[in-house]
Protein backbone atom coordinates (compact mmCIF):
# COMPACT_ATOMS: atom_id res chain seq x y z
CA UNK A 1 0.00 0.00 0.00
CA UNK A 2 1.47 3.43 -1.38
CA UNK A 3 1.89 5.91 1.98
CA UNK A 4 -0.70 7.98 3.53
CA UNK A 5 -0.44 11.55 2.61
CA UNK A 6 -4.09 12.70 4.20
CA UNK A 7 -4.79 10.98 7.74
CA UNK A 8 -7.84 12.54 10.03
CA UNK A 9 -8.84 10.76 12.65
CA UNK A 10 -11.93 11.47 14.65
CA UNK A 11 -12.19 14.92 13.34
CA UNK A 12 -14.67 17.90 14.13
CA UNK A 13 -15.68 21.15 13.65
CA UNK A 14 -18.24 23.82 14.16
CA UNK A 15 -19.23 27.04 13.52
CA UNK A 16 -21.28 29.96 14.87
CA UNK A 17 -23.89 31.14 13.10
CA UNK A 18 -26.19 33.58 15.14
CA UNK A 19 -27.07 31.92 18.32
CA UNK A 20 -26.77 28.28 17.39
CA UNK A 21 -23.89 26.68 16.20
CA UNK A 22 -23.20 24.83 12.60
CA UNK A 23 -21.60 21.16 13.02
CA UNK A 24 -19.71 20.85 9.98
CA UNK A 25 -17.54 18.37 10.29
CA UNK A 26 -18.33 15.00 12.84
CA UNK A 27 -16.20 12.64 13.48
CA UNK A 28 -14.82 12.03 10.71
CA UNK A 29 -12.28 9.44 9.88
CA UNK A 30 -10.90 9.57 6.54
CA UNK A 31 -7.05 8.02 4.62
CA UNK A 32 -5.98 9.24 1.09
CA UNK A 33 -2.57 7.31 0.14
CA UNK A 34 0.06 8.27 -2.59
CA UNK A 35 -1.33 8.49 -6.15
CA UNK A 36 -5.40 8.22 -5.48
CA UNK A 37 -7.93 10.26 -6.54
CA UNK A 38 -10.64 10.57 -3.90
CA UNK A 39 -13.78 12.20 -4.78
CA UNK A 40 -15.82 13.80 -2.01
CA UNK A 41 -19.40 13.50 -2.90
CA UNK A 42 -22.78 14.62 -1.12
CA UNK A 43 -25.48 17.53 -0.98
CA UNK A 44 -24.93 21.25 -0.26
CA UNK A 45 -24.22 21.80 3.47
CA UNK A 46 -22.84 18.22 3.92
CA UNK A 47 -19.13 18.99 5.12
CA UNK A 48 -17.41 18.89 1.96
CA UNK A 49 -15.39 22.22 1.69
CA UNK A 50 -14.73 22.50 4.95
CA UNK A 51 -12.92 18.85 4.83
CA UNK A 52 -11.48 20.19 2.29
CA UNK A 53 -10.23 23.61 3.51
CA UNK A 54 -8.94 21.10 6.81
CA UNK A 55 -6.98 18.84 4.56
CA UNK A 56 -5.91 21.91 2.59
CA UNK A 57 -4.55 23.48 5.74
CA UNK A 58 -6.52 26.40 5.16
CA UNK A 59 -9.00 25.87 8.20
CA UNK A 60 -8.29 24.09 11.46
CA UNK A 61 -10.06 21.65 13.05
CA UNK A 62 -11.38 21.92 16.77
CA UNK A 63 -11.10 18.44 17.88
CA UNK A 64 -9.01 15.43 16.27
CA UNK A 65 -5.86 14.43 14.42
CA UNK A 66 -4.74 15.43 11.18
CA UNK A 67 -1.65 14.22 9.71
CA UNK A 68 -0.65 15.63 6.25
CA UNK A 69 1.95 14.40 4.14
CA UNK A 70 3.09 12.72 7.64
CA UNK A 71 3.31 15.91 8.96
CA UNK A 72 1.00 16.64 12.28
CA UNK A 73 -0.87 19.91 11.11
CA UNK A 74 -1.71 20.55 14.84
CA UNK A 75 1.44 21.28 16.18
CA UNK A 76 2.76 23.79 12.99
CA UNK A 77 2.25 27.27 13.79
CA UNK A 78 0.66 29.61 10.62
CA UNK A 79 4.03 30.55 9.33
CA UNK A 80 4.69 26.81 9.22
CA UNK A 81 1.09 25.54 7.72
CA UNK A 82 1.34 28.92 4.78
CA UNK A 83 5.28 27.55 4.10
CA UNK A 84 4.28 23.89 4.28
CA UNK A 85 1.71 24.52 1.69
CA UNK A 86 3.15 26.56 -0.25
CA UNK A 87 5.74 23.75 -0.80
CA UNK A 88 3.61 20.54 -1.00
CA UNK A 89 0.25 21.49 -2.03
CA UNK A 90 -1.32 22.84 -5.28
CA UNK A 91 -5.14 23.58 -5.42
CA UNK A 92 -7.40 23.61 -7.96
CA UNK A 93 -10.94 25.84 -7.44
CA UNK A 94 -14.37 25.87 -9.97
CA UNK A 95 -13.76 29.85 -10.39
CA UNK A 96 -10.47 28.98 -12.41
CA UNK A 97 -9.00 32.18 -9.73
CA UNK A 98 -6.13 33.18 -12.65
CA UNK A 99 -4.72 36.16 -12.38
CA UNK A 100 -6.45 38.29 -15.42
CA UNK A 101 -3.27 40.73 -16.43
CA UNK A 102 -1.21 37.26 -16.28
CA UNK A 103 -0.82 35.07 -19.37
CA UNK A 104 -1.12 31.23 -19.16
CA UNK A 105 2.78 30.96 -18.79
CA UNK A 106 2.99 33.65 -16.09
CA UNK A 107 -0.23 32.48 -14.14
CA UNK A 108 1.37 28.75 -14.04
CA UNK A 109 5.16 30.41 -13.21
CA UNK A 110 3.86 32.27 -10.75
CA UNK A 111 4.10 29.67 -7.39
CA UNK A 112 7.86 29.01 -8.92
CA UNK A 113 8.81 32.42 -8.29
CA UNK A 114 7.08 32.76 -5.00
CA UNK A 115 9.42 29.58 -4.31
CA UNK A 116 12.59 31.82 -5.86
CA UNK A 117 13.31 28.72 -8.70
CA UNK A 118 16.32 29.90 -10.69
CA UNK A 119 14.81 31.42 -13.72
CA UNK A 120 15.62 28.79 -16.36
CA UNK A 121 14.43 26.16 -14.08
CA UNK A 122 11.27 28.12 -13.76
CA UNK A 123 10.95 27.99 -17.45
CA UNK A 124 11.53 24.23 -18.15
CA UNK A 125 9.14 23.23 -15.60
CA UNK A 126 6.47 25.60 -17.09
CA UNK A 127 6.72 24.66 -20.70
CA UNK A 128 6.57 21.07 -19.63
CA UNK A 129 3.64 21.45 -17.65
CA UNK A 130 2.38 23.21 -20.21
CA UNK A 131 2.91 20.92 -22.82
CA UNK A 132 1.43 18.42 -20.88
CA UNK A 133 -1.98 19.87 -20.23
CA UNK A 134 -2.05 20.31 -23.91
CA UNK A 135 -1.69 24.47 -24.11
CA UNK A 136 1.40 24.59 -25.89
CA UNK A 137 1.50 27.36 -28.42
CA UNK A 138 -1.20 29.36 -26.06
CA UNK A 139 1.65 30.55 -23.64
CA UNK A 140 1.17 34.13 -23.86
CA UNK A 141 -2.91 34.51 -24.43
CA UNK A 142 -4.41 36.07 -21.20
CA UNK A 143 -7.11 34.27 -19.53
CA UNK A 144 -10.21 36.05 -20.85
CA UNK A 145 -8.83 34.65 -24.74
CA UNK A 146 -9.06 31.26 -23.26
CA UNK A 147 -12.01 28.79 -23.34
CA UNK A 148 -13.37 27.73 -20.07
CA UNK A 149 -11.84 24.05 -20.67
CA UNK A 150 -8.41 25.92 -21.34
CA UNK A 151 -9.05 27.82 -18.94
CA UNK A 152 -8.45 25.48 -15.86
CA UNK A 153 -6.07 23.30 -18.21
CA UNK A 154 -3.80 26.54 -16.82
CA UNK A 155 -5.52 26.13 -13.37
CA UNK A 156 -4.48 22.38 -13.18
CA UNK A 157 -1.03 23.30 -14.79
CA UNK A 158 -0.68 25.82 -12.04
CA UNK A 159 -1.35 23.61 -9.45
CA UNK A 160 1.00 20.52 -10.54
CA UNK A 161 3.64 23.03 -11.78
CA UNK A 162 5.93 22.90 -8.66
CA UNK A 163 5.06 18.28 -8.26
CA UNK A 164 3.51 18.75 -5.42
CA UNK A 165 2.72 15.60 -3.12
CA UNK A 166 -1.11 16.50 -2.51
CA UNK A 167 -3.78 18.43 -4.99
CA UNK A 168 -7.34 19.69 -3.34
CA UNK A 169 -9.83 20.23 -5.93
CA UNK A 170 -13.26 22.13 -5.59
CA UNK A 171 -15.41 21.28 -7.98
CA UNK A 172 -13.12 21.29 -11.10
CA UNK A 173 -15.49 20.10 -13.68
CA UNK A 174 -18.76 21.77 -12.71
CA UNK A 175 -18.35 24.70 -15.45
CA UNK A 176 -17.38 22.47 -18.43
CA UNK A 177 -19.27 20.83 -20.99
CA UNK A 178 -19.27 16.85 -20.99
CA UNK A 179 -16.08 16.81 -23.94
CA UNK A 180 -13.86 19.44 -21.84
CA UNK A 181 -14.57 17.69 -18.54
CA UNK A 182 -13.73 14.06 -19.62
CA UNK A 183 -10.56 15.66 -21.00
CA UNK A 184 -9.77 17.01 -17.90
CA UNK A 185 -10.53 14.22 -15.88
CA UNK A 186 -8.83 11.76 -18.15
CA UNK A 187 -5.67 14.45 -17.45
CA UNK A 188 -5.87 14.45 -13.62
CA UNK A 189 -5.62 10.42 -14.00
CA UNK A 190 -2.75 10.47 -16.14
CA UNK A 191 -0.72 12.98 -14.29
CA UNK A 192 -1.64 10.76 -10.91
CA UNK A 193 -0.19 7.93 -11.94
CA UNK A 194 2.69 9.55 -13.66
CA UNK A 195 3.76 11.57 -11.22
CA UNK A 196 2.22 9.71 -7.76
CA UNK A 197 0.06 13.02 -7.12
CA UNK A 198 -2.89 12.23 -5.20
CA UNK A 199 -6.28 13.99 -5.58
CA UNK A 200 -8.97 15.02 -3.03
CA UNK A 201 -12.08 16.32 -4.95
CA UNK A 202 -15.11 17.81 -4.01
CA UNK A 203 -17.41 17.20 -6.20
CA UNK A 204 -21.32 17.16 -7.61
CA UNK A 205 -20.47 15.81 -10.98
CA UNK A 206 -20.51 12.51 -11.65
CA UNK A 207 -18.37 12.39 -14.36
CA UNK A 208 -15.74 13.41 -12.10
CA UNK A 209 -16.46 11.00 -9.91
CA UNK A 210 -17.55 8.24 -11.33
CA UNK A 211 -13.55 8.48 -12.34
CA UNK A 212 -11.88 8.36 -9.28
CA UNK A 213 -10.87 5.09 -6.95
CA UNK A 214 -12.92 6.06 -4.43
CA UNK A 215 -16.30 8.16 -3.55
CA UNK A 216 -16.63 9.39 0.06
CA UNK A 217 -20.03 10.34 0.68
CA UNK A 218 -21.02 13.11 3.12
CA UNK A 219 -23.81 13.79 4.75
CA UNK A 220 -24.38 16.34 7.62
CA UNK A 221 -20.89 16.16 8.35
CA UNK A 222 -20.59 12.46 8.78
CA UNK A 223 -19.14 9.87 6.57
CA UNK A 224 -21.85 7.66 5.12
Amino acid sequence: MNRPVIKLQTVNKTYPMGDTTIKALRDVTLTVHEAEMVALVGPSGSGKSTLLNICGMLDQADSGEVSILQRDVAVMNARQRTLFRRDSLGFIFQSFNLIPVMSAYENVEYPLLLNRLPARQCHRQVQEILQRVGLEGMEHKLPDKLSGGQRQRVAVARALVKSPSLVIADEPTASLDTETAASIVEMMKSLARETGTSFLIATHDARMADHCERNIELRDGRIV
